[in-house]
C-alpha cells in the first residue's frame, strides 16, 4: 500500500512540477555502477586502476560497470564491465559510525580513457561553503523497486555550512572529515536511489555519500566523506599496492 501510495505521488510531483535544479543525461565518465547480489551503489573512477566508494556498501559478487545510464536496460550500448583485483576498506571505519566511510576497490586491468570512461580529478584544498556541486547517482521506479535502477539523475546543490548540518543531524558527530551538501530545510519527496553518491564540485571529487535523511537526488541534504581530508590514506593505498 506505501509502495503504491509512493508510485502515484511521484508520477502527479514528475507530472505537475519542474524541479529546475534536477538534471537527467548521460552518464558523468567518471560515475560507475557497482553492481552485486546485495543492493547497488554508485562509484567514482579517480585512477584507470582504482574505483572509490562508501565502505558501508556491501557487495558479494562484485561486478563494476562503466558508462551506463540504465542499468534496467540489458540492451544498453557503450557499457565496460571490469572485473576487480582487491578491496580496501579504511582502516578506521566501523559499520556502526558514518566516520571514516570510503572504500578503495582495484581494477584488474586499467580502464582506457573516453568519452563513456574517464578518472575524475581530486581535490587540492578545502571546499568552501557555498560552493556548487553536482550529486549524481541512479533512482528506481517506485512504481516498481524490484528491478534495476532505471534513471540516472545528477542534482545541482550547494555545500552548507559544519553549523547548517549540525543543525540538520543533531544526532550526529559532524566532523571536520566530512562535508554537508543540499538545502535546508529539506523537500522530502519520495524516492528511492543508489547509495554512496559522489559530490563533485568544478570537476572535482569532494565527497562520497555517508548518509542523507531523505533522497540527495531531491536535495535533502547529505553527510559526505570529505575526499580532502582522506587523500593521504588514498594516495599511500594506491601507490603501495
Amino acid at each position: 500500500m506505501k509502495l503504491a501510495f509512493l508510485c502515484i505521488l511521484s508520477t502527479l510531483l514528475g507530472t505537475f512540477a519542474y524541479n529546475p535544479d534536477h538534471i537527467a543525461g548521460t552518464t558523468p565518465p567518471y560515475l560507475v555502477y557497482l553492481k552485486s547480489d546485495y543492493l547497488p551503489c554508485t562509484g567514482v573512477l579517480i585512477h584507470p586502476l582504482w574505483v572509490i566508494t562508501a565502505a558501508h556498501c556491501n557487495l558479494p559478487n562484485l561486478q563494476v560497470i562503466l558508462g551506463i545510464t540504465n542499468p534496467a536496460d540489458p540492451t544498453e550500448r557503450d557499457v565496460e564491465v571490469s572485473d576487480y583485483e582487491k578491496i580496501f576498506h579504511h582502516p578506521y571505519f566501523l559499520v556502526s559510525s558514518i566516520s571514516y566511510d570510503l572504500m578503495l576497490i582495484k581494477l584488474k586491468r586499467r580502464i582506457k580513457h573516453s568519452n563513456y570512461a574517464k578518472a575524475v580529478k581530486l581535490p587540492q584544498h578545502i571546499l568552501s561553503v557555498n560552493a556548487m556541486c553536482s550529486v549524481s547517482t541512479w533512482a528506481y521506479n517506485l512504481c516498481d523497486v524490484t528491478k534495476d535502477p532505471d534513471s540516472l539523475q545528477t542534482v545541482n546543490v550547494t555545500v552548507i555550512s559544519k553549523a547548517e548540518c549540525r543543525n540538520a543531524y543533531k544526532t550526529f558527530d559532524i566532523t571536520e572529515n566530512m562535508i554537508c551538501v543540499g538545502i535546508v530545510p529539506g523537500r522530502r519527496l519520495p524516492c528511492k536511489e543508489v547509495t554512496a553518491a559522489p559530490a563533485v564540485c568544478n570537476g572535482v571529487l569532494y565527497g562520497i555519500l555517508s548518509y542523507a535523511d531523505g533522497c540527495v537526488l531531491r536535495a535533502d541534504v547529505g553527510i559526505y566523506a570529505s575526499i580532502f581530508h582522506y587523500l593521504p590514506w588514498i594516495e599511500d593505498t594506491m601507490k603501495n599496492n
